[in-house]
């Protein structure tokens, strides 16, 4: 599937932000990014290695998600964060080793690893229900600050053509991957962290 710039929006909403790891720390960090994408673009290597990092982090988050959880429907949610994110992450390498690109760490990249670890320790912590609650939670508000980072910052910074395709083609993935955590969402219950 086509999620290979999920990472981008991902690194460059956290840029601007000490995050908390909570759903509204993710919905705070999109809108950060969209501040930090008008003072200065990201390059396409600094694109590359944010998405490697958003596709790592949702990876683990899933995996975590498949060993605490309980609920059927969120462990079915969790398999597709894995299995989707594992595809993006092997088509973002593929294309940067048909581009000749390297991967450059970056200030985005890290305030994502940063946010995420926070995000871990706050869901290492739940069991049951309130883990269930604020891991999709966090995904609804994760997927939205993608969502809008690649239409508003990554799409427009991509210089390289395939890349910026790339972008545009994962729109209807990380648009699905939103609704279906807003369907779990309401089976929960609604958001816990609101």
């Amino acid at each position: 599937m086509r999620i290979g710039i999920l990472a981008l929006s991902l690194a460059l909403s956290g840029a601007a932000l000490a995050q908390t790891g909570s759903a509204q720390d993710d919905k705070a960090a999109g809108k950060a990014a969209q501040k930090t994408a008008e003072s200065r673009k990201p390059t396409d290597p600094q694109i590359a290695h944010v998405a490697a990092t958003a596709h790592q982090i949702d990876i683990e988050r899933g995996k975590m998600a498949l060993k605490k959880s309980k609920n059927a429907e969120v462990k079915q949610f969790a398999e597709q964060m894995v299995n989707d994110h594992q595809a993006g992450l092997k088509e973002a390498v593929a294309l940067c080793g048909r581009l000749g690109v390297k991967p450059e760490p970056n200030a985005t990249s890290k305030a994502l690893l940063d946010g995420a670890k926070k995000a871990t320790t706050k869901l290492q912590k739940l069991n049951g229900k309130a883990f269930d609650k604020e891991y999709i939670d966090t995904e609804v508000a994760y997927h939205q600050a993608v969502i809008d980072a690649v239409k508003n910052t990554l799409i427009p910074s991509a210089q390289n053509d395939q890349l910026k395709q790339l972008l545009t083609d994962t729109g209807p993935t990380l648009e699905g991957h939103l609704q279906h955590a807003k369907n779990v969402q309401s089976q929960l219950g609604g958001s816990a962290s609101r």
